[in-house]
């Protein structure tokens, strides 16, 4: 396992967050001695294997993420193993021949946190970290304060005052989190942890660590096994600090240099109209992210003005001929009525991959003829001030008796 820097492309003698350039770095990994065939056959081995390590959906890929880590030193709460769901639902309200909802809204600390999570509390453990950071507006804060907690180890979360969700920071402190509330954005604090994480003694669990890419990788190779290694036409993604979309290209990379697939889908990567500086660069054929000082959405999870991912992200969108769109509140919440309508549920930020991809067919920038996967990120109950807003005005009242009651039948 190597680190190489995303910009200049020089390789680092260990373990970091940015080269001397200011670029993050990725991890980079031999795969030459590995056989596609002998990998598929392992993978769906691990599938009924629930005594080791190897049940999660995360580390069932050791080999593709973290082959050096010792099993000793693996925290996990086995992770991963989401379901892939076809709704007929969302299928014909959309108008698409196929479409699937990936539900990492089913991970254990209830996000797709928890596969990169996984992955990077185990990497700090093995080089003796016992005090783990993030800066969060809330899935990751609660995520790391899962695992630190089942690693006996300490966390320490900075979460800004305004536009979050009150359920993922009650979340976190149950896990036993030390909260810091602040003025500002999610943006300055992963600038402060970046400036004094080390003096701090901290090991920094945001999206600008390598290892949480590494796990969060897994979603994608999910989603090829879920499908029988046979890719659809699209993957639909919500962006907010982008790390998804970065784990994603990197994880298509490594199916296709594997030879586990035959084609690369197509990435559409969705950003709610009050925080989307990445979909403002791509549409506009801009070079540089211009950052959005004060980022407003119902979406609390994409709430993000300076997302750090962004070269990342950009390098992902140019591999997969990738394309861009911002949907309003409005429509992320008419999309979660419908996902939540279909028993799969999910916060809001998860709603605007189906809002997205509505949106997509309607301007015929995705044919309603091909497929697509949704990925949706975070639970129903991550986000329940939005929820009860939304609902409680459709709550129905009656007297208790079959006459009032039977009107509402």
């Amino acid at each position: 396992m190597k680190f190489i820097c995303c910009d200049c492309h020089v390789g680092q003698a260990g373990f970091d967050y940015r080269c001397s350039c200011g670029g993050l770095l990725e991890v980079v990994h031999d795969f030459k001695h590995l056989d596609a065939d002998h990998l598929k056959i392992l993978f769906h081995h691990r599938l009924s294997d629930r005594m080791n390590p190897y049940a999660s959906g995360v580390w069932r890929y050791k080999e593709l993420i973290y082959p050096e880590l010792p099993e000793s030193d693996i925290i996990t709460k086995y992770e991963g193993n989401t379901g892939l769901y076809a709704s007929n639902l969302i299928q014909q309200s959309l108008g698409i021949r196929k479409v699937w909802l990936k539900a990492q809204s089913e991970n254990p600390s209830g996000s797709f946190k928890d596969n990169g999570m996984t992955v990077a509390v185990s990497h700090g453990r093995s080089l003796g970290y016992r005090r783990f950071t993030c800066t969060s507006t809330g899935n990751t804060s609660s995520s790391l304060a899962m695992y630190a907690a089942l690693g006996e180890c300490n966390s320490y979360v900075l979460v800004p005052n305004e536009q979050i969700s009150i359920n993922k920071v009650l979340q976190t402190m149950a896990y036993g989190a030390k909260v810091i509330g602040f003025d500002g954005t999610y943006d300055d604090g992963i600038r402060f942890y970046e400036k004094h994480g080390r003096e701090l003694g901290m090991y920094i669990c945001n999206s600008v660590n390598p290892l949480r890419i590494e796990g969060q990788k897994s979603i994608i190779y999910e989603i090829a096994q879920g499908l029988n290694w046979e890719m659809p036409d699209w993957i639909v993604i919500p962006g907010g600090a982008l790390s998804n979309l970065s784990a994603l290209g990197k994880g298509l990379n490594d199916l296709r240099q594997l030879g586990l697939i035959n084609k690369i889908p197509r990435v559409a990567l969705i950003q709610a109209e009050g925080a989307s500086p990445f979909h403002r660069m791509i549409s506009r054929g801009e070079s540089e992210i211009v950052p959005i000082p004060r980022p407003s959405t119902i979406a609390s999870a994409l709430n993000i003005g300076n997302p750090p991912s962004w070269r990342k992200a950009r390098q992902v969108m140019k591999q997969t001929e990738g394309i861009t769109c911002s949907v309003s509140d409005e429509e992320i919440m008419e999309a979660k009525t419908l996902i939540d309508r279909s028993g799969i549920g999910c916060e809001p930020a998860s709603a605007a991959t189906v809002a997205g991809l509505r949106k997509l067919l309607a301007e015929k920038r995705i044919d309603k003829n091909e497929t697509a996967v949704c990925i949706l990120t975070g639970n129903l109950l991550k986000d329940t001030d939005v929820l009860r807003e939304y609902q409680m005005s459709r709550l129905l009242y009656a007297d208790l008796t079959l006459e009032s009651v039977g009107k509402w039948l």
